[in-house]
């Protein structure tokens, strides 16, 4: 497989996982694993960028604006790297804030603490009461409306990412998107005698 069908691969197993994380938000342990798959994957893309290949660096995400004129500004690849850089910051810091907020508990690998009778009543009257101080909705605090937040913003992202490959660099996204591309007619052999 060349470098750039696995790196293809990669893009179109991301792609699925984030969008299939994105729409099982509320379903709790299923969201939880595929964002413990998304962190599997960019650790494996991690590690492919440091192996030293061009394709692959981390030089991808980092825009130049250098040569960037008004007639060029759209085809321009500092564009699609800016693009590139804010999903993959999204990616990154909506999937730690999403292991922190499980702390392992959908692996198995949570603590577990015991906890008396008494003090689980008085702890669920506190919690109670907090609840309703809050306007009765259980929250994750900070750390889940900043997950809330940047995963929002990372399909923003994605769909400008997409309308922008679609719009100005379609060939790549038909590759991207495993498209056949069509190819161009043969010319007919001369047969003249």
């Amino acid at each position: 497989m060349s470098i750039m069908q696995g790196l293809r691969a990669y893009h179109a197993a991301l792609g699925i996982l984030v969008i299939a994380a994105f729409l099982t938000g509320e379903l709790g342990t299923i969201h939880a694993v595929l964002g413990y798959a998304i962190a599997v994957i960019i650790g494996g893309r991690i590690v492919a960028a440091v192996s030293g290949l061009r394709q692959l660096g981390l030089s991808r995400f980092y825009p130049q604006f250098d040569g960037m004129t008004f007639g060029n500004a759209f085809t321009h690849p500092a564009i699609s790297k800016t693009l590139l850089a804010g999903i993959a910051a999204c990616l990154i810091l909506a999937t730690a804030t999403g292991i922190a907020m499980d702390r392992g508990r959908t692996l198995g690998m949570a603590t577990s603490v015991v906890v008396t009778e008494a003090q689980a009543r008085d702890d669920n009257r506190e919690h109670r009461r907090d609840l309703e101080a809050r306007g009765g909705k259980q929250e994750d605090g900070i750390v889940g409306e900043l997950h809330e937040g940047l995963s929002n913003f990372l399909m923003i992202l994605v769909g400008l990412h997409v309308a922008y490959l679609f719009l100005f660099k379609r060939p790549l996204a038909r590759f991207m998107l495993f498209i056949v591309t069509p190819r161009p007619p043969e010319a007919a052999p001369d047969r003249r005698p």
